[in-house]
């Protein structure tokens, strides 16, 4: 009986992994090599920038948050903004937060004075 091949298997494998380096230059969208390992590292920094969009965005919300204040008044500052919320027991989150104050900000400010009780 002779013995089991991986022709089929093995080229199945590669054209899977010259299929996701579709794109890439040179050698790493043709050779099986150099394409396995840039598949692999692309791979990597997907996952990784997955988690850094989600600290980028929270860091822009908090930005327009803080704008936000600014422009209602210079001396709000956010920390003190977030603690009096939490403090108030008013669950709205920062993305939210961000669009009022940018998109509506009548909606913003009547926020900011039932938090300062102004």
């Amino acid at each position: 009986m002779p013995r089991a091949k991986t022709g089929t298997t093995r080229h199945a494998r590669h054209k899977k992994i010259l299929e996701q380096a579709k794109g890439y230059q040179h050698a790493s969208r043709k050779r099986i090599k150099t394409a396995k390992e840039a598949v692999m590292h692309a791979g990597q920094y997907a996952y990784v920038g997955r988690k850094l969009r989600k600290r980028d965005f929270r860091r822009l919300w908090i930005q327009r948050i803080n704008a936000g204040l600014k422009t209602i008044d210079s001396t709000l500052s956010y920390s003190v903004f977030i603690n009096l919320l939490s403090e108030k027991k008013i669950e709205i989150n920062r993305k939210m937060l961000a669009e009022l104050a940018v998109n509506d900000m009548k909606a913003f400010e009547a926020i900011v004075t039932k938090v300062y009780g102004k």
